[in-house]
């Protein structure tokens, strides 16, 4: 009778984790492991799935001498949060919401603005913020 270890090594080169390590690899290097190897390698990497997730967008951005690049990942959450990093998610879901709270209301209120004096109503006569004569002398 085989042994779970044992019906393990046998499959291991052609389990999909350890296919997906060693399509990383030189084909030359790709022979070199033992089974144990390969089976410690999928015990390291396993615990990391590789997810797909609904929103995945990388790329990079040059500012003056620096590159900088940026991930941003979303999708279901499946992770069990301790409750230090619930209270921490909360607080940055609040900062996240009230910021684009006020980005939409400060976008809302530029556009009132603009929209009022491109009418001609003077609110406060005498009294502009020059928004409309600067967006003017733009266009």
């Amino acid at each position: 009778m085989q042994s779970r270890a044992d019906e393990t090594l046998e499959n291991i080169r052609t389990d999909p984790i350890v296919q997906r390590i060693l399509d990383q690899l030189p084909r030359e290097s790709r022979d070199t492991f033992t089974d144990e190897q390969l089976l410690a390698l999928k015990t390291g990497f396993g615990a990391r799935r590789w997810f797909k997730h609904p929103l995945d967008l990388r790329g990079s951005v040059k500012l003056w001498r620096w590159r900088f690049y940026y991930v941003i990942l979303a999708g279901a959450e499946k992770r069990s949060l301790s409750p230090g990093e619930v209270r921490l998610a909360r607080i940055s879901n609040l900062i996240v919401a009230g910021a684009l709270v006020g980005i939409t209301l400060f976008t809302g209120l530029i556009g009132l603005y603009l929209l009022k004096s491109a009418m001609g109503i003077d609110l406060i006569p005498g009294y502009h913020f020059g928004l409309w004569d600067w967006l003017k002398g733009l266009v």
